[in-house]
């Protein structure tokens, strides 16, 4: 069993692509399963279904799994077909990661290396989440387990040991920092924050340290919008009365996990002309959106999505390259210890077999042991029996093999046959000996 992750984000998809492909918190368990019942063949056992575990944010989609190479195909598929768009159409715009590159991928998402505020620290909690609700799922597994839990040790270590955190400008800052340069002065400012989530929560924290005139917090259910109102000193009110009082604000942030938009065209021309055309300043923060994307044509209207803040968070530097280059250094560190400890497991169906073979020939000798007690056998020569038995046996096919290789396979086989039983090097009287025991072995069979 080897790992993939299958996944499109901001640098490979637009922010409409990845809107049908956006899962909230209390989707995830479902289509997990879903997915597993999906790709996994009816006649297969419920053990051997592929783990897996999602991971969506307002930046990516990522569907990670432990399985083997011959269900990335069916995963694209399944993918696909969620998001409402052929195979290849979605091939076009996502990403397989196989094995250690899937590690890398995962490890650097985790870090904040591979998000568009580099080194920011949301993506970690999220990754947390999704693990979490794989988990509940029952889709986990001990690949995935490990997968994710070296990747948060990681960005453990990247966080502690780099300064890739302090480089990073998160997308509220950015936010405040566009609103800046439309209005001459923030404090004379009324903002609307739509959604009372962490990153509406992230936004208006921003802009309460630049104490605009009013701060009110819109959303769905009251109790919670009132509870992130009072903790910033705005106002609370209800989603369903957005429309008629939309007109009065100047800022309108929004991040809500609606899979439909919430913000309409005809909404925001009525407040247009309520406001007799003052400019509007708004953040769609959403993945799907919750603007309508027409709302951007409109005259006096300032809308930018996620993907719109993605020049104002990037950072330059020696200071920034230096602490990537120690980040990356740190990542395939865990890459390769990851990759070590998956190449182990691969080992495991044989050890098994092994030792149920060995427990099968310690049985069998066991039971002829006591047969031969019981009959008054002497105990020493019973033991004797026991050894050479238990040798026979383990030694058989090793010397059927060598005795039934050429000459250059004889060679190999001995060499392998020296450093498993003997832990030693392979002499021309060891070789002597083992041709001599082969040969013998063979006579013993016919």
């Amino acid at each position: 069993m080897s790992v993939f992750a299958l996944g499109l984000n901001h640098t490979t998809a637009p922010v409409d692509l990845r809107g049908r492909f956006a899962f909230t918190l209390e989707q995830l368990a479902p289509t997990l399963l879903t997915f597993q019942q999906r790709v996994q063949p009816a006649s297969a056992p419920a053990s051997r279904a592929p783990e897996a575990a999602i991971l969506s944010t307002c930046n990516r989609t990522e569907l990670y799994c432990a399985a083997g190479p011959q269900l990335v195909r069916p995963a694209i598929e399944w993918l696909a077909g969620v998001g409402g768009v052929g195979a290849d159409a979605l091939k076009n715009h996502a990403y397989v990661l196989e094995g250690g590159e899937a590690a890398r991928h995962a490890f650097r998402v985790a870090s904040g290396l591979d998000s568009m505020v580099l080194g920011e620290p949301q993506i970690l909690g999220q990754m947390k989440q999704a693990v979490r609700e794989a988990d509940v799922a029952g889709t986990l597994g001990t690949t995935l387990h490990q997968l994710f839990q070296r990747s948060f040790a990681v960005a453990k270590e990247v966080r502690t040991s780099t300064e890739i955190g302090s480089h990073s400008i998160s997308m509220a800052a950015a936010a405040v920092r566009l609103a800046a340069q439309l209005f001459e002065d923030l404090r004379e400012i009324k903002v609307l924050f739509v959604g009372a989530g962490e990153m509406i929560e992230l936004a208006a924290t921003h802009f309460a340290a630049k104490t605009p005139r009013q701060m009110v917090v819109a959303n769905r259910t009251l109790e919670r919008g009132e509870k992130l109102a009072t903790r910033l000193g705005a106002e609370a009110m209800r989603l369903a009365d957005l429309p008629a009082r939309l007109h009065e604000f100047d800022a309108v942030i929004s991040c809500t996990a609606s899979t439909l938009p919430i913000i309409g065209l005809g909404a925001v021309e009525r407040a247009l002309k309520a406001r007799k055309h003052r400019p509007m300043f708004m953040v769609d923060l959403a993945v799907p959106r919750d603007i309508e994307p027409e709302v951007a044509r409109l005259s006096d209207i300032y809308l930018y999505t996620v993907d719109d803040l993605s020049a104002l968070v990037q950072t330059a530097g020696e200071k920034r390259q230096a602490a990537v280059a120690q980040a990356e250094a740190i990542i395939e560190t865990g890459v390769q210890s990851f990759v070590h400890w998956l190449d182990q497991r691969a080992t495991v169906p044989l050890i098994q077999a092994l030792q149920a073979q060995t427990d099968a020939w310690r049985e069998t000798e066991i039971a002829r042991a006591r047969k031969l007690l019981a009959k008054g056998t002497d105990v020493e020569a019973v033991l004797d029996a026991l050894s050479r038995g238990l040798t026979q046996k383990m030694l058989h096919g090793t010397l059927a093999e060598l005795h039934g290789a050429d000459s250059v396979q004889r060679q190999q086989l001995a060499g392998t046959v020296s450093r498993l039983f003997l832990r030693g090097e392979w002499t021309p009287e060891l070789r002597t000996a083992a041709a001599r025991a082969a040969n013998d072995d063979d006579t013993s069979r016919s």
